[in-house]
């Protein structure tokens, strides 16, 4: 039932899910605008809640209706958990500004699409389209890759990882839009993404690696194997920009399209690699 539900998950994401409605942040909204505690038990409550609530959903509705019942509610949760919505469309704004040469608006949707981990002060333009790139390379990977890899790793409980991560980064987005750093520091959340995000992170960077120019991404890739200290935003958008080397890094439009070809390519091996899976019988 995984691939299945995956399918048509990734389908409906792409022919109707526009905006913010079908997202599961604008959904939690009403819960982070009420908190006022900030601490790592907390972030660990939220998705702990959330998994038991989508655990027992899972249970009430197991064998109703041959199933059926199951199956839509499994489509829902992938919906809800599986996609970028709103920041798609900023990915489109900007690509119309820039085309259009109007750096006002670029530089708004740049600043909404890099609001995790920002633009390094004082950079040139090389290197802000680099890191444009990086910062869409990981909101593919936040949004697409990591909820694939919940959705796939929990089996029969897809649901249930899937939801539990999602509330982690819907509440990391939150406190970047909302709060301070010492507020978001305090929450412990970029250190229990850090924790969950190292194997996806790895399995994604071995995509990179393989799908571009590998010459220096797969010697990097066996590296990032025994380093624990680096970020995962670090490791996944460095092993991307080897293999991105020889796209263009000077033209506005350009250089974020490249990023985002190869990051579609790898979402398409990652749904290839679970077909093949579910066929030998490895995943259900």
């Amino acid at each position: 039932m995984t691939l299945f539900t995956l399918l048509l998950v990734l389908i409906s994401e792409r022919l109707f899910k526009f905006g913010e409605h079908w997202q599961l942040e604008s959904r939690l909204e009403v819960i982070f605008r009420r908190t006022r505690y900030f601490s790592m038990g907390y972030t660990l409550l939220l998705s702990v809640a959330a998994m038991a609530i989508i655990a027992a959903c899972l249970y009430l509705l197991k064998g109703i209706l041959f199933n059926v019942p199951l199956l839509v509610f499994w489509i829902l949760i992938g919906v809800l958990c599986i996609g970028a919505g709103k920041v798609r469309l900023h990915y489109h704004a900007y690509l119309k500004a820039a085309s259009r040469g109007d750096s006002r608006a670029c530089d708004e949707m740049v600043a909404e699409l890099t609001m995790i981990h920002g633009v390094p002060p004082g950079c040139d333009d090389r290197e802000f389209l680099r890191e444009l790139q990086n910062a869409l390379l990981w909101i593919n990977y936040r949004y697409y890759l990591a909820p694939l890899f919940w959705f796939v790793v929990g089996g029969s409980f897809g649901p249930v990882t899937l939801v539990g991560y999602a509330v982690l980064r819907a509440w990391q987005t939150w406190l970047a839009r909302h709060h301070t750093p010492h507020q978001r520091l305090h929450a412990g959340i970029d250190a229990i993404l850090h924790v969950l995000d190292w194997v996806p992170v790895r399995l994604v960077g071995l995509a990179y690696a393989l799908l571009g120019h590998g010459e220096k991404a797969l010697p990097a890739w066996f590296a990032s194997l025994g380093d624990r200290g680096t970020s995962q935003y670090q490791v996944l958008t460095q092993l991307a920009q080897f293999s991105l080397a020889r796209e263009p890094h000077s033209d506005k439009v350009r250089t974020p399209k490249a990023a985002v070809s190869m990051a579609k390519k790898t979402a398409l091996v990652v749904v290839v690699v679970v077909a093949l899976l579910t066929i030998y019988g490895a995943l259900v």
